[in-house]
């Protein structure tokens, strides 16, 4: 196998394979290199655990009628929900079910967080989403859990400027089979060749050449052109090295846009325990206890016998350093009290993630720092014509989406294939 390629991509993710299925389309002779044993990155449905597709990462085809992979499931024939809201339909308040007075009382407060961090973004303020928040109790706690699923990170850690740089259509539409798995038939169709190198972590980058070289367990490769698809924290932390370093400028901004926590708890049921439609989800927040944190489900997804906890933020974080026992304990809690505590002797199983923890991925995805918000368009610089970057937190206007992150990939392509002479794909 050569150690020399017209292009290498490094990481195996949404943005990664996109870029190397456009380059392998057009005849460039392409290498993609993943460091974990898998592809797909935080696009990773899980079919082996309970014998049915759950995605441990992204789910939801967020902006739906704008997403390209909508239109690509849709040509594959891969079902989903076409559905505007992902808000509960019922919300439990730790003794009883909240009546339909008080679950309007706290949407109107979760709501109107949204509205005052959006309010002032569109203003130009580049401020903590914290200092703008006027949320009573007893929805307080829910408002900010929102938040933290939405931005993966506490409000005191996200840019009211950034978060309203989202473009978003507010139609978020769950898939049937799985996210990763349309992400991965994707790719497929586009060109069933492409071969990835799994299990290989590029430790380092050398620039400094006319050729860029880059180090691994096979050794030195080189290529003309290199794409960066790996999350920030990756980055951020010192797990890629680069040779010279990174510009200061663009160093800060993988510092400034890290990855927040987003993780989940999934049961499996014997039967259906809820009694509710399939794909039905339920908010839940212990009134009786100030310090418990909220925690969200989806009951009976696509009919299957499960419920999927969603968890966000410094909770999220919290419970993935404390072990999948604590994740567990803390999800099926909340479905006790909401549904008694029979149940858990239906439990056929349970699974949790732990992205936080994972070293090749380091968080859920990216949103920036207060103060920080201009630094997202940096990430778009390339170093010498010889190395880009791409990925969500590369999307200006889609960054945390794996839509955003697979558009990313396919314009590292193309800029590519322009240096290459203007091949096409």
């Amino acid at each position: 196998m050569s150690h020399h390629h017209d292009v290498i991509v490094v990481g195996a993710g949404a943005a990664g394979l996109a870029a190397g299925a456009r380059l392998h389309r057009a005849g460039v002779d392409v290498r993609v290199l993943e460091a974990a044993t898998r592809i797909g990155g935080r696009a990773f449905t899980d079919t082996e655990t309970f014998g049915v597709a759950w995605d441990r990462g992204c789910h939801w085809l967020h902006s739906a009628s704008v997403n390209p992979l909508r239109a690509a499931a849709d040509d594959l024939g891969l079902a989903y929900l076409s559905r505007g809201s992902r808000q509960a339909r019922a919300t439990h308040l730790g003794t009883r079910w909240a009546d339909e007075s008080e679950r309007d009382a706290a949407w109107r407060v979760i709501d109107s967080a949204f509205s005052a961090i959006k309010r002032a973004g569109e203003a130009g303020r580049d401020i903590a989403a914290s200092d703008v928040l006027e949320a009573p109790e007893p929805w307080t706690r829910l408002a900010r859990h929102w938040i933290n699923l939405m931005s993966a990170t506490e409000p005191e850690r996200l840019s009211t400027l950034d978060y309203v740089a989202y473009s978003d259509t507010g139609e978020n539409y769950p898939v049937e089979k799985g996210y990763g798995a349309l992400v991965q038939s994707v790719i497929q169709r586009l060109t069933p060749t492409l071969a990835v190198t799994t299990g290989c972590p590029v430790t380092r980058i050398d620039w400094s050449g006319r050729d860029v070289a880059l180090e691994t367990p096979l050794g030195r490769l080189t290529a003309g052109q290199v794409i960066v698809a790996v999350p920030t924290s990756v980055i951020a932390r010192g797990g890629l090295a680069f040779a010279p370093l990174l510009p200061a400028d663009l160093a800060e901004a993988f510092a400034a846009l890290p990855l927040g926590a987003a993780e989940k708890v999934a049961f499996h049921f014997d039967r259906d325990v809820f009694g509710v439609a399939a794909t039905s989800y339920v908010d839940t927040i212990d009134l009786r206890d100030p310090t418990r944190r909220p925690i969200n489900f989806v009951l009976n997804p696509f009919g299957a016998p499960m419920a999927i906890g969603q968890l966000g933020g410094d909770n999220a974080a919290r419970l993935v350093e404390a072990g999948p026992r604590a994740m567990e304990d803390f999800g099926l809690a909340a479905l006790q009290d909401a549904f008694g505590a029979d149940i858990a002797r239906h439990v056929t199983g349970v699974a949790t993630t732990s992205w936080v923890a994972d070293p090749f991925i380091g968080g859920a995805y990216s949103c920036a720092l207060p103060g920080f918000a201009h630094v997202r368009a940096r990430l778009s610089q390339s170093l010498g014509e010889r190395v880009r970057f791409a990925g969500e937190a590369v999307s200006p206007h889609a960054y945390s989406t794996a839509h955003g992150a697979y558009l990313t990939g396919l314009a590292a392509a193309d800029a590519a294939l322009a240096l290459l002479g203007g091949r096409t794909a």
